[in-house]
């Protein structure tokens, strides 16, 4: 069985420029919930003033637990820090992503924070939401190369996944941040990546910018990774490359297990559906191709 994560509410719409009514993003995620995806990703719990598009977390996490909370899906959210996590478990957030990287100058870009530093302001989170039995989910940003200091080695790679595996994490998701993986990299890195870790507790977070994230993935499942996170419809662009695709799409991954006998859970005519609705909110066009001449059979 095959598990896809789906990042589509929180990191997809975070890097669209519409910002979406609370009412908009909570159908899209109550239509994913009906397409028999086991995790789906809300939110975001940082300050309105950094991220706008994610400004009403609380809102929109509260309608969330309220009316979809008794389904059996994860609805993980994204802390940035410990007030974040606390605003986040008083709501009944039951799993929180953390965020790293292997380039200071990306987290220095983004959190204004050493990658050194990002763990020690996670430990404060991480020893809270281990007495509270909140599930912890590790984001490792540009694991293949950054936007600030080009390819990134593998030994920056083992090192912060050691990190988050010390700190207690259930799964890394180890992420093209950039879109500029290729498959002989993505090979020796998970390669190197098992040796020292459990491949079960690897997830592969590809973005589609230079058209190799289906590839890339092929090469993880050769691998032994079997859950992946994407975006339906490809929500997001990459914020480093003006105009470029973002996030895999979650629709070009079902096709790609689809094709080789693999179980995903997912039906997608609910999957397509919700991402031609959030579509036309952002008022864009999708970046799968498989959801592109899916639409065009006039089925959804």
């Amino acid at each position: 069985m095959i598990k896809i994560v789906e990042v589509g509410p929180r990191d997809g719409l975070q890097n669209e420029k519409t910002i979406l009514t609370t009412d908009d993003k909570f159908q899209f995620i109550s239509m994913l919930s009906e397409s028999g995806l086991s995790s789906i990703e809300v939110t975001s719990f940082v300050k309105p003033t950094s991220i706008p598009q994610m400004g009403d977390a609380i809102e929109l996490f509260s309608k969330v637990q309220r009316d979809l909370g008794h389904k059996k899906i994860s609805f993980p959210c994204l802390v940035p820090n410990l007030q974040g996590y606390i605003t986040a478990r008083d709501l009944g957030v039951k799993e929180i992503a953390l965020f790293s990287a292997t380039s200071d100058s990306f987290t220095k870009k983004n959190v204004n924070a050493t990658v050194d530093e990002t763990f020690e302001r996670m430990k404060e989170v991480v020893e809270l939401a281990k007495k509270e039995n909140v599930l912890i989910r590790g984001y490792i940003s540009t694991a293949f190369g950054c936007p600030y200091e080009g390819k990134m080695d593998i030994s920056k790679l083992l090192k912060i996944s050691e990190k988050f595996f010390n700190l207690g994490v259930y799964e890394i998701s180890i992420g093209d941040t950039i879109g500029v993986a290729v498959p002989n990299q993505v090979r020796s890195y998970i390669k190197e990546l098992k040796t020292n870790f459990p491949i079960n507790k690897m997830a592969m977070h590809f973005h589609d910018t230079r058209g190799m994230a289906l590839t890339n993935i092929l090469v993880s499942l050769e691998e032994g990774v079997t859950t992946f996170d994407s975006s339906a419809g490809g929500l997001g662009g990459c914020p480093y490359a003006k105009g470029a695709t973002g996030n895999v799409a979650t629709e070009d991954v079902w096709y790609l297990m689809q094709s080789l006998g693999l179980e995903t859970g997912i039906s997608i005519d609910k999957l397509a559906a919700a991402s031609k609705f959030i579509l036309d909110k952002v008022n864009r066009n999708t970046e799968s191709k498989f959801l592109r001449a899916y639409l065009n059979t006039g089925k959804v």
